[in-house]
């Protein structure tokens, strides 16, 4: 028998390693492992719900399932539902593509009252993940946002956004109606670094300016590069009976975050310095620094290559921290199977593989359970949007069981 192969992560990295695989050894056997009842992870609940063109790579990665024949065990949690010793009981080889879901935290006083909140956990909010099927997350009226990267400024997107600007989307009708019914009028970006130096994509910023119901000032845009012009070029945007306010503010450390029951202020020092300091009054603060691991899979030690001991194997952000887009995730995909074909290449297995794990977890989803999940999602859905999400986990999981459809 050729060798076998299990994938924990359904998102980018997991299906850009099982692409990679089924090029460098054909008839090995894949299977990709996820504790959501549905693939594609990060692509699925990560992406902002008004960036369809992003989500588009799971286009090709419809392929793995479809004409690869790679399989798909959905609902099925690493530590919960199996030990990762029994998975490596039932393969030659096991790659950890399992992401970083945890916020990171800001690490100063104040940062566990209401009101604080990670970026993963209001984009999972947004894009109706089942984990957070009973929250109700409000935002209020000013709200601040602590981050430089792209993921801050997919939350000024989304809070600045007013219904007709998410034609085309995925964004839940619940969703808009909390918008509609606690409108954000302020909002703050600020960042550690100088202008210059942020991590911002200038197309990203520059789609700031189509936005029609939020005015946009830059303060302290210090620098030059393409990220400075594309700030300049927003900055002073302002259109006719604009309701919201985006201000950038650059060159800021937080400090502190203060209130009673509630968060009311989020104080800052400037970074030259000066000993300047900044009070801004907010009803929420969103954190956009980063994600870390989860405590119940601890990132391990791996080579560049995504080595960890002869039969264990580790890609994407699990591997090598929150860093790279989802093409650059690719690449490191890439590497990794190099790597286990390499060690795999003359393996004949007695392993059971794919036959192992399903007698192991009888109660997994698989892929014709997901493709009756997209289809309800895609069938029942407004005209102006591309889908709804399904939220609750035991719908899901009551559609993805059903029989008759394939």
């Amino acid at each position: 028998m050729m060798p076998s192969i299990a994938i924990v992560g359904a998102g980018p990295s997991g299906c850009y390693t099982a692409q990679a695989l089924g090029k460098a050894l054909p008839e090995a056997c894949i299977d990709i492992i996820d504790r959501l009842p549905v693939p594609y992870g990060l692509i699925r609940y990560g992406v902002a719900p008004d960036h369809q063109g992003t989500k588009t790579v799971t286009r090709q990665f419809e392929r793995l399932f479809e004409r690869s024949g790679v399989g798909f065990f959905g609902n099925v949690a690493l530590g919960r539902d199996i030990a990762l010793a029994d998975l490596r009981a039932q393969y030659d080889a096991v790659v950890l593509a399992t992401g970083l879901s945890q916020d990171r935290a800001l690490g100063i006083e104040g940062e566990d009252l209401p009101g604080v909140i990670g970026a993963g956990r209001i984009t999972r909010y947004w894009n109706d993940h089942p984990d957070t099927e009973n929250d109700a997350i409000g935002l209020g009226r000013k709200a601040v946002i602590i981050g430089n990267g792209n993921v801050a400024i997919d939350l000024v997107r989304i809070l600045a956004k007013v219904d007709g600007e998410f034609e085309g989307s995925d964004l839940g009708g619940h969703h808009l109606n909390g918008f509609r019914s606690a409108s954000v009028e302020s909002i703050d970006i600020i960042g550690r670094s100088p202008a210059g130096v942020a991590k911002f994509d200038p197309v990203m910023l520059r789609e700031l300016a189509k936005l029609t119901d939020a005015r946009i000032k830059v303060v302290s845009a210090a620098g030059e590069g393409k990220v400075v012009e594309a700030l300049a070029a927003i900055d002073g945007h302002d259109p006719q009976d604009a309701q919201k306010t985006i201000t950038f503010r650059f060159g800021w450390t937080p400090a502190r975050l203060t209130g009673d029951q509630q968060l009311q202020e989020a104080h800052f020092t400037a970074t030259d310095g000066s000993g300047e300091t900044l009070v801004l009054p907010c009803d929420s603060l969103l954190t956009a620094i980063g994600f870390a691991g989860s405590e119940d899979v601890p990132s391990p030690e791996a080579s560049e290559d995504g080595f960890i001991e002869p039969g264990l194997y580790a890609t994407g952000w699990f591997r090598r921290g929150p860093r790279g887009t989802i093409p650059e995730n690719r690449a490191d995909a890439q590497a990794v199977a190099a790597r286990i074909a390499a060690a795999l290449a003359s393996v004949r297995s007695a392993r059971p593989g794919r036959d192992g794990l399903a007698q192991l977890v009888p109660h997994a989803t698989d892929y014709h359970g997901w493709q009756r999940i997209d289809a309800a999602e895609r069938t029942d859905c407004p005209a102006d949007r591309c889908r709804i999400k399904i939220r609750g986990r035991n719908q899901m999981l009551d559609l993805a069981r059903q029989k008759g459809m394939q």
